[in-house]
């Protein structure tokens, strides 16, 4: 090839060209490169380098970034800033060594900008870029691989975070590496509810803005990641102990507003909430899918406490806990055990007594309560609980009642809500006992968590224990 042919498929190019040399100095730039910058000529950088001419906010990453590249490495289309006229700038840049016979020389590279790209990709479908090639880097996993493919072959191209195949090789070569960490997964309660409601450019706002908040409240010590659906994970390097594993979950759940907010939409908003399960490498096991088994086991257990909320696996709580013979056999053995209970009993107060363990068991709460004929609450456990619940029945419009807060009710029935906000209740779950017309009073029970989703087993427990009561 001449040196006229080459020159003029350098300048035909549409990507900005350069080549630079062992000391990482301009030995020259294509037509491209000059219009880019603005440039007359290229006499204004020949010999100097990146750091000399003031184009990146912090040039030590592209500093390692060539060395890398002048020790053998090659890179592809790695993302990056740049300043141009004042503005920062995104481009991707690909770089590779320049051989004298066995000997490297030099570098020659090119970049292209994104910049528009991106915005009009955040603009248009929400899609956001979480973790750059500099914060992956700091792992040591991605810093091996990340100059021999793009950024987007690791990133979840909606939310910005970790798509799930690079989260679950960064797991395995911890586990190979035998590094402690933390892997958690994070189902986001309703969220079908909220797509089929508000439309999927609402369930994608959801995600996106649920993931940027986790990559947020994590950054430097954890990555998060896609794990596919509703389903988001985290792989968390430095809250390893049950004290720690809580106090952050604490954090994400309460100050932080992650995984508790309003979320807004152009046709409406919705409260999101998010179901947590957590094990530990190799604290809680040491094989990669006994881990994932343990995190499973403690999502199920989450969402049948009624979601919004964590469970941090802990061995003597969790180790004999038998998911399968519980979802199996849970409410047919759970209905058959309170009629058994029922029957063996004479008087209302009596079978109440014999079947509120089991009750309490499988609704997860402290006491049941219920309401007489009268209007007045009594604890089954608490015999010293009572309150007036006379309005009650202006919210029941059908024989089972669930809400998450006290607002309805509160509207409705002031007396109720009165004893419940005493009592520091915020979420409620409520079956009328009735036989044909006749009401013959109410069941009750409630809880000190706010947003308490109650489950469809949970209800159709209550439903049947009142059916029962009614007898």
């Amino acid at each position: 090839m001449t040196v006229d042919l080459f020159d003029s498929i350098i300048n035909t190019s549409q990507d900005c060209v350069f080549w630079k040399d062992k000391n990482r100095r301009f030995l020259g730039v294509n037509q491209a490169f000059l219009d880019y910058y603005g440039f007359e000529s290229a006499d204004v950088l020949i010999g100097k380098n990146d750091e000399e001419m003031g184009w990146h906010s912090d040039p030590d990453p592209y500093m390692q970034d060539e060395l890398r590249v002048l020790a053998g490495k090659t890179t592809y289309k790695v993302h990056g800033k740049c300043f141009i006229k004042g503005e920062e700038r995104d481009i991707i840049a690909s770089k590779r060594p320049l051989y004298n016979g066995d000997e490297i020389v030099g570098l020659v590279g090119s970049f292209t900008d994104i910049t528009d790209v991106i915005r009009g990709k955040e603009k248009n479908d929400g899609s956001q870029v979480l973790y750059t090639i500099d914060k992956l880097r700091k792992y040591s996993f991605f810093d091996k691989i990340i100059d021999e493919i793009s950024l987007d072959q690791i990133l979840d191209p909606l939310t910005g975070i970790l798509n799930r195949s690079y989260a679950l090789k960064f797991v395995r070569s911890l586990i190979a590496k035998k590094t402690p960490f933390t892997f958690s997964i994070i189902d986001l309660d309703n969220f079908k509810f909220i797509n089929d409601t508000y439309g999927h450019t609402a369930g994608d706002k959801v995600l996106a803005t649920v993931s940027k908040s986790l990559a947020e409240v994590t950054d430097g010590f954890a990555l998060a990641g896609r794990f596919g659906g509703d389903e988001l994970l985290l792989i968390d390097l430095k809250n390893i102990t049950t004290k720690d594993k809580i106090n952050f979950f604490e954090r994400v759940y309460g100050s932080s507003n992650t995984l508790r907010k309003e979320i807004f939409f152009e046709n409406g908003s919705a409260f999101v909430t998010g179901t947590s399960g957590c094990a530990s490498f190799p604290e809680d096991s040491d094989n990669f899918s006994h881990l994932f088994g343990l995190i499973d086991k403690m999502l199920y257990l989450g969402k049948n406490l009624g979601r919004n909320c964590y469970k941090v696996y802990e061995e003597e709580k969790h180790k004999y806990v038998e998911i399968r013979k519980i979802a199996k056999n849970g409410i047919f053995k759970n209905m058959y055990k309170l009629r058994t209970g029922i029957e063996s009993e004479k008087g209302f107060e009596n079978k109440l007594s014999k079947v509120v363990p089991q009750i309490c068991e499988i609704l997860q709460v402290a006491d049941l309560y219920y309401v007489d004929s009268q209007g007045k609450m009594h604890g089954v456990l608490d015999k010293n609980f009572t309150g007036d619940a006379s309005d009650l029945s202006n919210i029941m419009e059908e024989d089972l009642f669930s809400q998450g807060s006290l607002d309805l009710i509160k509207a409705h029935s002031p007396k109720f809500h009165k004893v419940l906000s005493k009592n520091g209740f915020e979420s409620v779950l409520i079956s009328r006992i009735r036989k044909e017309d006749k009401v013959k009073g109410y069941l009750v029970c409630a809880v000190d968590r706010s947003l308490r989703i109650w489950q469809e087993n949970e209800c159709a427990v209550l439903y049947y224990l009142a059916g029962l009561l009614a007898d």
